[in-house]
C-alpha cells in the first residue's frame, strides 16, 4: 500500500513566534569554531527540529544574517535563538553557572558512547560540538563534564559535524521526549 505524502501545511507546525513559546528543552548547542556556515545553517535546521533551546555561536562561526546559512537552515535561523561569543570557554563557564551539564561531542580516552548516555528530563545540558578538522578544542574538553562519542564501524574515525548534531540530538530528544 502506497502512503500518500504530507503537504507541509498538514504537518502542523509551529511558526517562529511560536517556536519560542514552547516549552523549554533544557538542552543548548555550543558551536566551537564551526568554519563553514553551511554547517552552522544545518544546525540550526536540525536545533529547530528537536526543540533546541538556543545555540552559541562561538569563536570563527558565521552568524545570521548569511545566505549561506540561511541557504542549509531555511529559516530556522530566526526560530532558533542565538547569539555569538568570541571564546568558547567563556561561554561554558556562563552556561556552567546557569547550571547545565557541559557535554562535549567528541572521542576522548574516557568518553560515553552516545548510546550509553541517559539525559535525565528536567536536567539541562549544554552539547558542544568542535571544529571540521580540529574537533572540540581541548581546552574546551578539559572544562567539560563529560564526553560523550558517536558509536562508528567503519574506516573512518568522524562524522561531518552537522551529521553529528543530527545523530546527537535525535538521541537526547528520543530519550526526554520519547
Amino acid at each position: 500500500m502506497a502512503d500518500r505524502k504530507l503537504l507541509n501545511i498538514e504537518l502542523g507546525r509551529v511558526d517562529a513566534e511560536g517556536y519560542r513559546s514552547l516549552p523549554e528543552s533544557g538542552v543548548v548547542l555550543v558551536l566551537d569554531n564551526i568554519r563553514s556556515a553551511h554547517n552552522v545553517g544545518s544546525a540550526f535546521r536540525t536545533a529547530d527540529a528537536f526543540k533546541v533551546d538556543r545555540i552559541f555561536l562561538c569563536g570563527i562561526c558565521a552568524c545570521p544574517p548569511s545566505a549561506e546559512i540561511h541557504k542549509s537552515a531555511l529559516g530556522a535561523e530566526e526560530s532558533v535563538p542565538w547569539e555569538h561569543c568570541g571564546d568558547t570557554l567563556q561561554a561554558i563557564a556562563s552556561l556552567r553557572s546557569l547550571g547545565y551539564e557541559i557535554v562535549s561531542v567528541e572521542q576522548t580516552e574516557h568518553s560515553l558512547s552516545l548510546e550509553k548516555f541517559i539525559p535525565v528530563a528536567g536536567k539541562r545540558y549544554a552539547l558542544v560540538f568542535g571544529n571540521e578538522v580540529e574537533g572540540v578544542q581541548q581546552s574546551v574538553v578539559d572544562a567539560s563534564d563529560f564526553a560523550v562519542e558517536i558509536p562508528q564501524y567503519g574506516t573512518k574515525h568522524s562524522l561531518n559535524v552537522s551529521v553529528s548534531v543530527g545523530v546527537v540530538l535525535w538521541q537526547i530528544a528520543s530519550r526526554i521526549f520519547g
